[in-house]
């Protein structure tokens, strides 16, 4: 069964990218526009990893990132942020709020599918 992966970001076609590359990789791909819509998506459905964009309108990412760390059954799921945000200050907050990686974009397909296999539990 293939593992379960939602993107969050707010580019159409940044979704279309990273859903293609990793649907081309195996894994089952869901998608939200924002933090609110992925809330709204995780009603109890497995997931096994999330990749996150930090800025989006509604909900930004590091707020996604802080409320689906108080859900029992997200608290440890791996969350990649793919971001434009390169600043120190900027990691620091993502992964004081529960992020495992930072890609920055632009960014290789590859480069992230690296990333989630590190990350994506058995």
């Amino acid at each position: 069964m293939a593992k379960t992966i939602m993107i969050i970001d707010d580019s159409v076609s940044l979704r279309q990218v990273v859903g293609i590359a990793l649907a081309g990789a195996g894994y089952e791909v869901i998608e939200a526009c924002d933090g609110q819509d992925a809330l709204s998506k995780l009603t109890g459905q497995k997931v096994h990893l999330m990749v996150c964009d930090v800025n989006m309108p509604n909900m930004d990412g590091i707020t996604f990132l802080k409320t689906v760390r108080t859900l029992p059954a997200y608290k440890f799921t791996p969350i990649i942020m793919l971001t434009t945000e390169a600043g120190e200050e900027k990691k620091k907050e993502g992964q004081a709020a529960g992020a495992r990686a930072w890609v920055v974009k632009p960014f290789k397909p590859d480069q992230l599918l690296m990333a989630v296999s590190k990350l994506i539990l058995p």
